[in-house]
């Protein structure tokens, strides 16, 4: 088993560290004031290759595999996750998109997207669905050489910002579930499509927010995959995602225990470094454990995917541990840190505020400990 790094690995994470530290780290704060991403930012990463370099390189990838991915991923976000996981978004759109679109019709999309032009959107969850998305009643209809498109469609991250989305509804009979239920290229410059933004507690640079369409009505040809096995077919590609979705909070949990650490090694109280102390120290002793593990399994879920082995279970580890285990660690750096920590002049509590989303978003806790005990018990046990 080898855990040393590639130096084209090496060379593409200190490219991305070098990026977030000059570009990403100075302007955090004002980011989340403003509410909205830097377009020039977004553009600049595009240049740089940082997005979906993972997918080919007749799309404008780098045709990396998914362990290096994840880890440009880590290096990029640890000083504002919100870049982050506008780039988890393009990697899972960007395979979704090449796997199941028509190549004609998906790839200004994908060129887009990697060039960092254009800003995709995942519009699955329902305002009375929340984590039954197998269940959906936003409706598409078949007419003629379109399909119209009914509903809505909320807590969607980038829903003022974005440019198209890769839209899920119901295309057979509520009784089917799963079944029933296709996946649509949208593009949201129809003028009846509504956008509605949400005040939210973190994140607020991504922002989150509602689609309403009104007989919304878009060419048979942005179905992908097949009819009513949109689901079934696109789902997959989220075990993807939620290990990238559990590096990235690691990746802020990092940057935030290495300032920690530095912190006790220079503020001294009684004559002593605050390192001296155990009752300082061992807090980011333990976390350093932690995160460690969690690290691990995020790779080696990667790992797995570039295998070509099943990885559902251990990317449901990634999604429910990274985030909640990336909140507590930084909650501890802060508290690190005394009345400082609580301030608003560090990024630690806009790091908290931004992490928490994440335990929530593309996945709760309870399903992904539910998608885990299936894969052990069996869906026939654990219902």
């Amino acid at each position: 088993m080898e855990f040393a790094l590639s130096e084209d690995q090496q060379a593409l994470a200190n490219a991305a560290r070098e990026f977030s530290r000059v570009e990403l780290a100075p302007h955090y704060r004002r980011r989340e004031q403003e509410g909205l991403l830097d377009r020039d930012v977004l553009r600049r990463m595009g240049e740089l290759g940082f997005f979906g370099i993972e997918l080919p390189e007749a799309y404008g990838g780098l045709g990396q595999d998914a362990v290096t991915a994840g880890l440009v991923l880590e290096a990029l976000c640890g000083d504002d996750m919100n870049f982050g996981y506008v780039s988890v978004t393009v990697s899972l759109l960007g395979q979704i998109l090449q796997n199941y679109g028509k190549p004609e019709v998906v790839r200004p999309w994908i060129e887009g997207m990697l060039a960092g032009l254009v800003l995709p959107a995942i519009a699955l969850t329902e305002p009375r669905g929340g984590s039954d998305a197998a269940h959906l009643v936003f409706s598409a209809r078949r007419d003629g050489d379109h399909y119209v498109l009914n509903g809505e469609k909320t807590s969607i991250s980038l829903a003022t910002q974005a440019d198209f989305c890769v839209l899920f509804a119901r295309t057979g009979s509520a009784e089917s579930g799963a079944r029933g239920v296709s996946a649509f290229l949208v593009p949201l410059d129809d003028p009846n499509i509504k956008k509605t933004g949400f005040e939210d507690h973190g994140t607020i640079s991504v922002g989150r927010g509602s689609l309403f369409f009104d007989d919304v009505r878009i060419p048979a040809d942005h179905l992908l995959g097949e009819q009513d096995q949109g689901f079934i077919q696109v789902m997959q590609g989220f075990d993807y995602s939620r290990a990238l979705l559990g590096i990235l909070c690691l990746a802020v949990a990092r940057r935030s225990l290495d300032e920690a650490w530095e912190h006790t090694r220079t503020r001294e109280a009684f004559g002593k470094p605050l390192a001296a102390y155990q009752g300082v120290s061992f807090p980011l002793a333990e976390a350093e454990t932690h995160i460690l593990g969690a690290r691990l399994v995020c790779l080696y879920t990667l790992w797995l995917k570039d295998q070509d082995r099943s990885h559902t279970a251990e990317a449901a580890m990634c999604k429910w541990w990274g985030p909640k285990l990336a909140y507590d660690i930084v909650n501890t750096c802060l508290l690190t840190h005394g009345h400082g920590g609580y301030s608003k002049e560090l990024p630690l509590e806009q790091r908290m505020r931004d992490l928490l989303g994440l335990q929530i978003g593309d996945g709760t806790a309870q399903i992904m400990k539910l998608v885990i005990a299936r894969s052990h018990a069996g869906r026939d046990v654990v219902a």
